[in-house]
């Protein structure tokens, strides 16, 4: 029996995938095996030695120490492409409240109420409000992973001349895209033409400010900045000033802060991307699905801090390992299983950065010891034998 804390509300659909004869999840649990977690911030926790594994329920992970939990084996799952669908619908359906000035119309005419010529101020005020059609339009996507494809398809569809960027595109991804959407291999060349400009990356260090000053200086007059990933990929001095000029039209973000709310040209909204219920009964289902496989079978698939190693059942015992990235680390495993007369039926190792996941399937008579045995090697970090 495997114990689960939760440590925010995780959708029943996700709980589900936890049989109950198998696992017992808890709201509070001093030692669990696992965790689930939406955006409890995790930095300060102290983790026990028995746990095994975190799931977010979510693409970010910048409320979990990655670096604590890989120096104690602890595997860390994201839920990447899960929210995608609500994160696309969103933007797509910006694209279109900001080419038609939607927000700054709405609160207006909220303000005619009890106008006893309403119907003449409406006719008369709504030409400051007339915006464009998006059918012809260009638009600029960078980053095209689950959410930037899914956004590029959409404006496809809706008649956009659509360009993308991005340098690290995965196989899937590109299998996902539209053959009509544009490849650019920089960005210098994708921002002169485009009248919006959406932005779906991750936050890195090396992605901070990507929409700046100097970018902006390369886009049209008037372009149109949509922020639905993380707030820190705008720069807000490079933005407002930009709106001031008249350089941008408008900026739509999903990131509320006291630089930018209130300001001409900011349609900003309260972090609603992957609000919606869909979306959480995706994550939970995902998160869920990968600590359970992780739990009882020792796969790792879409971990943040481990390589992804996956592979059916051949029988016998299961021994998994997760170490540093050394060289001669096979050759001691391997080493250790042969001195207890152990036959290797399957076995995969991977690394990912300074980290590494062997998997073996053994058939033979297993020593109770031969976790001590291997957890003796000084590069090793946890084994397990299931």
């Amino acid at each position: 029996m495997y114990t689960i804390k939760t440590l925010n509300a995780i959708s029943p659909v996700g709980l589900a995938k936890l049989p109950k004869n198998l696992f017992e999840v808890l709201v509070d649990s001093d030692a669990p095996d696992g965790v689930l977690v939406r955006s409890a911030n995790m930095l300060d926790t102290e983790f026990k030695p028995n746990l095994l594994a975190i799931a977010r329920a979510g693409a970010g992970v910048n409320n979990i120490p990655l670096e604590r939990c890989s120096e104690q084996g602890i595997v860390v799952f994201n839920t990447p492409g899960a929210n995608s669908n609500a994160v696309a619908e969103l933007v797509t359906g910006m694209l279109i409240a900001g080419s038609r000035n939607l927000a700054a119309a709405a609160q207006w005419t909220a303000g005619l109420k009890g106008d006893p010529d309403m119907a003449k101020n409406v006719e008369k005020g709504k030409k400051q409000f007339v915006g464009g059609e998006i059918k012809g339009k260009t638009l600029g996507v960078i980053g095209l992973g689950a959410i930037g494809a899914k956004v590029a398809n959409n404006a496809i569809h809706l008649g956009m001349e659509v360009y993308g960027y991005d340098p690290y595109i995965s196989i899937e991804a590109a299998w996902s895209l539209s053959g009509k959407v544009h490849h650019c291999v920089n960005l210098n060349d994708m921002l002169p033409l485009c009248d919006f400009v959406t932005i779906h990356v991750p936050y890195l260090p090396t992605t901070k400010d990507t929409i700046n000053a100097q970018t902006l200086s390369l886009c049209k007059d008037g372009v149109r900045i949509l922020n639905y990933a993380r707030g820190e990929l705008v720069n807000n001095d490079a933005i407002l000033e930009a709106l001031d000029s008249g350089k941008a039209g408008a900026y739509l973000t999903d990131f509320p802060c006291e630089a930018v709310l209130g300001h001409p040209g900011v349609v900003c909204t309260p972090h609603l991307g992957a609000s919606t219920p869909e979306a959480e009964d995706n994550c939970a289902e995902m998160a869920a699905t990968e600590i359970s496989d992780y739990l009882r079978n020792g796969n790792i698939t879409h971990s943040v801090n481990m390589p992804e190693v996956s592979q059916p059942r051949a029988g016998g015992k299961r021994i998994c390992i997760i170490h540093k990235n050394e060289p001669g680390m096979i050759s001691q495993i391997t080493g250790l299983t042969t001195a207890g007369k152990l036959n290797i039926e399957n076995m995969v190792n991977k690394s990912k950065k300074d980290m590494a996941y062997t998997m073996l399937d053994v058939t033979g008579a297993v020593d109770p010891q031969i976790a001590q045995k291997l957890a003796a090697i000084p590069a090793i970090i946890r084994v397990r034998v299931l």
